[in-house]
């Protein structure tokens, strides 16, 4: 099983992780580190930071140990400003009053952006009647309540195919941006979709259905491109294709989006922590990938490796 599949798999909104691993996967032990660091916060960045854990305790053995909480971004921040994590995994940042009840508490944030997130709207490769959806176009179809069962009723010069639609369920961090950046709420949508956890079941899917319709991360449909067909996006400044280029540079928007952690300055006193989080930057270009997300360039990384030493 692929790194994205055990992480779409254990994700929830009560959920905690705690990762461990004997003594035979690492030999870090004796390295002097030890302790515990707690992490919470985004499911969609649970993925990154599950895989930085897990393969930081290979590296330093059993004597560190990393928890990784899936409480929502609001609800990591909550725990981080109250003292009882040191990490907090954010989709979006840190907003005006989570940051006052930080400084409340004597807590000073420092931001690192590790990745960006990028979705992919898909059709089957037999597809040839749509090149570009516009989101408004994205939200009639996916609104709760929507109606739209067939192509035509999306653009009348559509042909009068059934729309079968796919995508992420409900416990799922794509499934939550997506709906706020294109029905306007997180967690707004029609439930009458074969949905999963598993992105590779939701490619099958689509690329097994000539009348599909679905959305998952950028690097599925990268993996699985030949089986495929990426929608262009309008955003309302027209049409744009999906690509790393794209996401990073902000123009695939709503779609793309940057995801961060915030490490607490005094945590970062801690050797373990500051192990921890630059073994997590150090390694962001190799692992990020493997979860389904974009890295940034070589040259931000070495940025926010600079801010942290």
């Amino acid at each position: 099983m692929s790194r994205p599949e055990r992480a779409s798999a254990v994700v929830g909104a009560a959920m905690l992780v705690a990762l461990s691993s004997p003594a035979c996967r690492g030999g870090g032990d004796g390295d002097g580190l030890s302790g515990l660091i707690e992490l919470d916060g985004s499911s969609t960045v649970f993925s990154i930071s599950q895989a930085m854990a897990e393969e930081f305790q290979i590296a330093h053995g059993r004597a560190v140990r990393v928890s990784v909480g899936v409480s929502g971004t609001g609800g990591g921040f909550q725990r981080f400003c109250n003292g009882e994590t040191e990490i907090s995994n954010a989709s979006r940042r840190i907003n005006a009053r989570e940051a006052a009840a930080c400084a409340r508490e004597g807590i000073t944030p420092l931001e690192l952006q590790i990745a960006w997130d990028g979705l992919t709207v898909v059709v089957h490769p037999t597809n040839d009647w749509v090149g570009c959806m516009t989101v408004e176009e994205l939200r009639r179809v996916w609104a709760p309540g929507s109606g739209l069962a067939r192509w035509s009723q999306i653009r009348p010069d559509w042909p009068d195919h059934e729309l079968k639609l796919y995508g992420p369920d409900t416990d799922s961090g794509t499934f939550d941006y997506f709906t706020a950046a294109v029905t306007g709420e997180e967690g707004a949508s029609r439930n009458d979709y074969t949905a999963s956890a598993d992105d590779h079941v939701l490619v099958a899917g689509v690329s097994g259905d000539p009348g599909a319709l679905g959305y998952f991360g950028y690097v599925y449909f990268e993996e699985n491109q030949e089986q495929l067909r990426a929608l262009e996006v309008d955003g309302g400044a027209g049409c744009v294709a999906p690509s790393r280029r794209t996401i990073v540079d902000g123009t695939y928007t709503p779609l793309a989006r940057p995801m961060y952690i915030y490490i607490r300055r005094d945590a970062l006193e801690r050797p373990e922590v500051r192990a921890f989080v630059g073994f997590y930057i150090d390694n962001a270009a190799a692992l990020i990938p493997e979860t389904g997300h974009v890295p940034l360039a070589p040259e931000a990384y070495a940025e926010v490796r600079a801010r942290i030493d």
